[in-house]
């Protein structure tokens, strides 16, 4: 089941600045579509748009049928909230099977809570649930509707780091062959499950392409800074300049295609180390500007050698003006 969302909504709140949402999409049957954005970007209210929760203009359709006046609980959509939402006063497997409400074909709680390992905690209720238990429950409950599409709105952003990566991967194993789209900040998270990826700034749809694209080519310094890469503006850089043979523009450079060398292409000063993992992101200011690059070993005040890829993404053609 295909689905094609081109819609335009405006949302305020009291004493706020209203927010305006106008953005289009598409997402091929069995597709997993990320959208990703920061905070405040619209990624949220655009799914919920999209799931009938908000007022609209704009088609919704589903294999060519439009869905935009058809009530939220009749879409054909199966919602995981970030927060869960479950309801408290149920058990599991009541939770489970509250969409059967509105839907006659409803898959079995128990064997679907059992395939997403928490077939033990069908007589338990939310509350004495822990958060990874909690967001299967909550993924069982959209599944059980037989969705025609899943709408996924952040469901990892609040477990923490194991947690997260455990069920990060079961989501890859259940939205393999599900039409899904899914909403994060979390670039790791956008490249595990995207087959590929909307990023959202400000309301609009701004990039649309494979995780590759997105991260490997970024259309503007704004995906690229949001992706993790480095943009470097080649005028404020002219060490860089010149090791990129006298490239123009702003450039956008991961740090993983960078490094830290005996001998290299550019001098630099260690500003910040800061541990990531099992490595470092080091910062190191380069002329006007700096960059920063995966390291195993290094020392604010070092002086250091930096090596650059043969070649880097143009991501802005011409460097913007300098202010009068």
């Amino acid at each position: 089941m295909s689905l094609h969302a081109d819609v335009s909504a405006t949302f305020s709140a009291d004493g706020a600045e209203s927010f305006h949402v106008d953005a289009e999409f598409e997402v091929e049957r069995g597709e997993s579509l990320v959208i990703l954005g920061a905070s405040g970007s619209g990624k949220t209210l655009l799914l919920e748009t999209v799931a009938g929760f908000h007022p609209h203009e704009g088609p919704v359709t589903l294999d060519g049928e439009r869905v935009d006046d058809t009530p939220s609980e009749q879409r054909g959509f199966g919602f995981v909230f970030q927060d869960y939402a479950l309801f408290p006063h149920m058990t599991v497997e009541e939770n489970v099977e509250f969409g059967s409400r509105y839907h006659n074909d409803t898959r079995e709680a128990t064997g679907l809570l059992s395939e997403l390992g928490v077939g033990g905690l069908t007589k338990r209720y939310p509350p004495t649930l822990s958060g990874g238990e909690k967001q299967r429950v909550a993924l069982a409950r959209a599944l059980a509707i037989r969705p025609e599409v899943m709408l996924l709105d952040e469901p990892l952003a609040a477990l923490d780091v194991p947690t997260r990566q455990a069920l990060r991967d079961d989501l890859a194993d259940v939205l393999a062959d599900v039409t899904a789209v899914y909403v994060t900040h979390n670039r790791t998270t956008a490249r595990a499950l995207a087959d590929r990826i909307a990023v959202m700034n400000d309301g609009k749809v701004v990039q649309v392409g494979s995780p590759e694209d997105i991260f490997e080519r970024p259309e503007s310094p704004l995906v690229a800074r949001f992706t993790g890469a480095n943009v470097v503006d080649l005028h404020e850089a002219p060490s860089i300049r010149a090791a990129l043979d006298d490239a123009s523009g702003v450039v956008a450079i991961r740090p993983e295609a960078m490094g830290i060398a005996d001998d290299g292409d550019v001098r630099g000063t260690v500003e910040r180390v800061v541990r990531e993992d099992a490595t470092n992101r080091v910062t190191v200011a380069v002329d006007d500007t700096t960059v920063d690059v995966f390291a195993d070993h290094a020392t604010v005040g070092d002086e250091v050698w930096l090596t650059f890829p043969e070649s880097v993404h143009v991501c802005q053609a011409h460097a913007p003006s300098s202010p009068a």
